[in-house]
């Protein structure tokens, strides 16, 4: 962790340096040019006067989000709606910052965005302003703060972690105690917390920041028992969390940007565990992020005019490129290794759970770690890489797992793979067509064409392949909840509901009817699989339909297009099978 930061700290300062030559440099316009001129000269001095308080600036995961988008808008590619000169005037804002937490005297023009003046890691101001767009001055004599623009007057508190009616604070919270403690930001305010595009302050209500605070010092405690390397390193290298608003239960949604090295952003998490898998997980893209700052783990494709392979991902619905599942690869498997310990010390009423995720992340690692080992495109760091992580995973996979979570892990992997499959792969079109004229012909099975490799093309329509695997989580946890009832859970139809019940053949004629619609959900034709699986008479279509179902569906659609009429999916599928 102490090399990353020195290499993220290092890319930070190149990037102003960058960002100081293309403002500043020939070739720029006017646009901007005063606010930034004015705040690196007021950084260099607070740096000078209070270095300690100019690397917390630096070292900001919104610093650092910022940088890189305003080197980024010099060079011509605009990701949020602010003016030139607002964007690059955020160095004047930070250089504020850094004189107000040295104590100099001082006086710059910051910019205001929609009446919010910010003061990076120490709060926000709120003006009057009418206007999207303006500017203020922060003025600091004998350590007070004052900031004055159009729409009035802040003095900032004394204490500048004290709330006032026009002023809000960095939130900043210790987690744990003593030699464990760990400092933390719960990051409501600075604009350019959540990527890739920046937004408006967002301060929590009372009891919503008392649930985060209460939540994160439980989670801390989770780790520090369970995953204590993890929880060491994170005391370095984690320096805030964004919360967002909540998601659906067993749908939380998190992200990090490799711009942002040690920011978070997560929504409400459902329980302490769940946040603790949420911290372990971005934490990983964290530290994968910046050794790929300073080595790429993937080289370029062979033929540059080719669009880029891409690849299944078990924890996605669309297809991934090779970085992008290495990250994933390197996500997952720390999320796999804290609930491999989580299981052993979780409450009585988790336990279940717990064995359910780590048999789910188990084997979906395992089974991606397997399908890029040995990649021409590897790096020889890469490979290595890949390598290691796949003798950790090996060294789990004799782990014992209960069998009704084991089941119902393999279950849901089996059942993302196979929608992934119906989603976005087509076999070749003649070979769909050749199996439409022997269906009709009444040919004993399809031509064997119908089994060369399928091509990729991506869905924008897949969605909630993860229904099964959400399904099996409100099983285990409320095995009589209210989430049995039709349109509870997002994506999950009716007869996938009856399938985690066990309720095979209820589910078997729900899909039916399904997919005698045409409108039939893709999903459904793995699901219906599923429900064949438990008959042994029907084995050959149940595993066409989880191992192949884009073959029932590219055809079921062709013999509705040239007949008219669906055919039977049972029948279909059966004789796909043959």
């Amino acid at each position: 962790m102490a090399e990353l930061l020195r290499a993220e700290r290092s890319r930070r300062l190149l990037l102003l340096r960058a960002l100081r030559g293309g403002v500043l440099g020939d070739g720029v316009g006017p646009d901007g040019v005063d606010f930034f001129a004015q705040g690196w000269d007021l950084l260099e001095r607070a740096q000078c006067h209070a270095p300690e308080a100019c690397e917390e600036l630096l070292m900001s995961p919104n610093t650092g989000m910022w940088v890189s988008l305003a080197v980024r808008r010099v060079r011509g590619r605009v990701y949020e709606d602010a003016p030139h000169w607002v964007v690059l005037g955020h160095l004047a804002a930070l250089a504020a910052a850094a004189a107000a937490r040295a104590g100099m005297d001082f006086d710059i023009a910051v910019p205001v965005r929609r009446g919010r003046v910010q003061l990076p890691t120490l709060g926000c101001a709120a003006l009057t302003d009418r206007e999207p767009w303006g500017a203020a001055r922060v003025t600091g004599r004998d350590g007070r703060v004052r900031i004055t623009g159009a729409g009035g007057e802040v003095a900032v508190p004394a204490g500048p972690d004290r709330r006032d009616r026009d002023w809000t604070p960095v939130r900043r919270m210790t987690l744990g105690t003593g030699s464990r403690a760990k400092p933390l930001v719960l990051e409501e305010l600075d604009p350019y917390r959540t990527f890739p595009r920046p937004s408006g302050p967002s301060p929590l209500p009372p009891a919503e920041a008392a649930y985060w605070e209460s939540s994160l010092a439980a989670a801390w405690d989770v780790l520090l028992r369970d995953e204590p390397g993890t929880a060491e390193a994170m005391r370095r290298g984690l320096i805030s969390v964004a919360p967002t608003p909540a998601r659906e239960r067993f749908r939380p949604h998190s992200s990090t940007a490799g711009d942002a090295f040690g920011g978070v952003t997560a929504s409400r998490p459902d329980d302490v565990a769940q946040l603790a898998a949420t911290l372990v997980h971005e934490f990983q893209h964290t530290k994968l992020g910046g050794l790929m700052h300073l080595e790429p783990l993937t080289g370029p494709p062979a033929d540059p005019e080719e669009p880029e392979t891409l690849f299944y991902a078990p924890w996605r619905d669309d297809p991934r490129p090779l970085g992008g599942l290495l990250q994933g690869i390197y996500a997952f498997l720390g999320v796999t290794r804290f609930w491999r310990a989580h299981r052993h010390t979780a409450d009585p009423a988790y336990v279940s759970l717990a064995h359910f995720e780590f048999a789910l992340w188990r084997g979906q690692v395992w089974a991606t770690l397997t399908a890029v080992h040995g990649h021409e495109r590897l790096t020889p760091l890469g490979r290595y890489v890949v390598e290691r992580l796949t003798e950790r995973c090996a060294a789990w996979l004799t782990d014992e797992v209960p069998a009704t979570p084991l089941r119902l892990a393999q279950e849901a992997a089996a059942d993302h793979h196979a929608r992934w499959r119906a989603h976005h792969l087509r076999p070749p079109a003649e070979a769909v067509e050749e199996s439409v004229r022997a269906w009709r012909q009444g040919a004993p099975r399809p031509p064997a064409a119908l089994a060369a490799e399928p091509l990729l093309v991506p869905d924008a329509e897949a969605g909630f392949s993860d229904s099964t695997a959400v399904l099996a989580r409100y099983h285990l946890s409320e095995p009589d909840g209210p989430w049995q009832r039709p349109g509870a859970v997002d994506g999950a139809e009716t007869a996938e509901v009856r399938l985690i019940l066990g309720e095979h053949t209820e589910a078997r004629d729900a899909f039916i009817a399904r997919l005698s619609d045409k409108e039939a959900p893709v999903s459904a034709w793995p699901g219906l699989g599923r429900s064949l699986a438990a008959e042994p008479a029907r084995r050959a279509a149940a595993d066409l339909l989880l191992q192949h179902p884009e073959r029932a569906r590219a055809v079921q659609d062709a013999i509705a297009v040239a007949t008219g009429r669906r055919a039977d999916p049972v029948r279909l599928a059966a004789w796909l099978g043959a």
